[in-house]
């Protein structure tokens, strides 16, 4: 198997996590936006669309990190985020940012086995 290929693998999730972004951005993040109770509950927004990614981490990873993030300042009220949030919600939040968190690292690690390996 090339680099290439194996570099292939990754990019194509990466794409497949823009798309599930744009989706979940506009069928979820949106709806929590527009809600009172929810719109100071969704972390810090660094850059346009952060909030999208802070909802997604808020609502992918398990319990027993959220307990250790919830108290930082940047990070989404995960428990608020659950009771606003359907079924179809959160699992378009896992798909999205497990394809986004693949991607990056996959891509990131290729880089420098390429830099570090030299591959031909």
């Amino acid at each position: 198997m090339s680099f290439s290929t194996l570099l292939a693998i990754p990019a194509a999730v990466g794409f497949f996590a823009c798309i599930l972004f744009v989706i979940f951005g506009q069928v979820t993040v949106r709806k929590l936006r527009k809600n009172p109770e929810t719109k100071q509950a969704l972390g810090i927004e660094f850059t346009s669309g952060w909030d999208i990614l802070n909802v997604a981490q808020a609502l992918s990873l398990p319990a027993v990190l959220e307990k250790r993030l919830k108290n930082r300042a940047f990070h989404a009220n995960a428990d608020l985020l659950h009771k606003h949030t359907t079924v179809f919600d959160r699992v378009l939040a896992q798909m999205f940012f497990w394809s986004w968190i693949f991607a990056g690292t996959g891509l990131i690690i290729l880089t420098m086995l390429d830099f570090f390996l030299s591959f031909d």
